[in-house]
Order: structure tokens, then C-alpha cells, then sequence
């Protein structure tokens, strides 16, 4: 039995040459599909080991900065993995976190550098006032100034530029007063001094 066996089993291989030759085909063909699936296999599973890995980093770093890891914030994150934005956005917040009260002090700064512009309608109204108190000598004593610089809320350089501009795109001195300045000057007699 064993050698009838052998000699079918012989019979079978070289009897049909054309079935060889297909099956040597098939065998060729089948070789090459593996090889045209294996590229695109193992691109597609070293992509997912990367984005794994990615995801880990992810976790490991959020949880590192305090966060729990509810399940809430685990498809949080996987929803920032999506967004191409998120890692921006990400970065942008721990800046914000970490350089917060360096940013406040120099908002601060450049609030006091910034040129102040107009003066508050308030305050503006207030030395108008006085300005029309005292059109004919619209020069405020210091205490005077200091009194203006608290009714208004202005600092006294305010009050002094806005009267130096007040007097010098309204006032006139009267032609009295003009005379009253030049004999001032001149002396008691009126006479200049040489």
C-alpha cells in the first residue's frame, strides 16, 4: 500500500505538466501580492505604533501638569489630536500659564507709557470751570492745582500741560493786563532799566 501510494502521489505531480506550470504561476503570483501588501502593512502599522505613541506623550504630559485623566479629558485630548490647532492652542495656554504675571507687569508698563489722549469728559468740565472763574489770570497757585488734581482724578502734570494748552490756543491777555506785565518788568517809574 505504501508504494501504491508513493506512486500516485508521483503520478500526480509529473502527470499534468500544465497543471504545474499554473500552480508554479499561482504560487509567483501569490508571492508578489505579499510582497505588494507587506509595504503598505507595515506603513500603516508603524504610523499607529507613532500615533500611540504621541497619545501616550499626551497623557503622560497632562497628567503630569495636574490633570486627573477622567475619561472627559481622555477624549479631550484625543479630539485636540484631530484639531491640527489644538497643539497651538496647547502651547499658547502654558505660555499664558507660566509667563502670566510677567505679561501683567508689562501690560502695566505699557499702560503708563501709553500716550493718554483725551481727558475724561468729567474731569475736563472741572477745569473748564475754573478756567472760566478766572479768564481774566487763568494761572492756578500750586495749592490751587493740587485741589484740581484731586477733584479730577489727574495726575498735577496733566493739570499743568492742559492749562499751558488752554492758554495757548484760548487766552488772550487783555491790553490792561499787557501793560500791567510791561511795567512790571520796567520797574516802578515805568522806565526801562539800563
Amino acid at each position: 500500500m505504501s508504494r501504491s501510494s508513493a506512486g500516485t502521489a508521483a503520478s500526480r505531480v509529473g502527470d499534468d505538466p500544465a497543471l504545474d506550470q499554473f500552480m508554479e504561476a499561482y504560487c509567483e503570483m501569490l508571492t508578489k501580492y505579499e510582497q505588494e501588501l507587506t509595504k503598505p502593512f507595515k506603513d500603516a502599522s508603524l504610523f499607529l505604533s507613532e500615533i500611540d505613541a504621541q497619545l501616550k506623550t499626551l497623557t503622560v504630559s497632562s497628567n503630569i501638569s495636574g490633570q486627573s485623566g477622567s475619561s472627559e479629558e481622555e477624549i479631550d485630548v484625543k479630539d485636540h489630536c484631530i484639531d491640527p490647532l489644538a497643539e497651538d492652542r496647547d502651547l499658547k495656554d502654558q505660555l499664558l500659564r507660566r509667563y502670566s504675571g510677567s505679561l501683567g507687569s508689562l501690560k502695566q508698563e505699557f499702560l503708563k507709557k501709553k500716550k493718554k489722549g483725551k481727558l475724561p469728559k468729567e474731569a475736563r468740565q472741572l477745569l473748564l470751570d475754573w478756567w472760566s472763574r478766572h479768564h481774566r489770570w487763568p494761572y492756578p497757585s500750586e495749592p490751587q492745582k493740587l485741589a484740581l488734581a484731586e477733584s479730577t482724578g489727574l495726575d498735577q502734570k496733566q493739570i499743568n500741560n492742559w492749562f499751558i494748552n488752554q492758554r495757548k490756543r484760548h487766552w488772550k491777555p487783555s491790553e490792561d493786563m499787557q501793560f500791567n506785565d510791561i511795567s512790571i518788568m520796567n520797574g516802578p517809574e515805568g522806565d526801562a532799566a539800563v
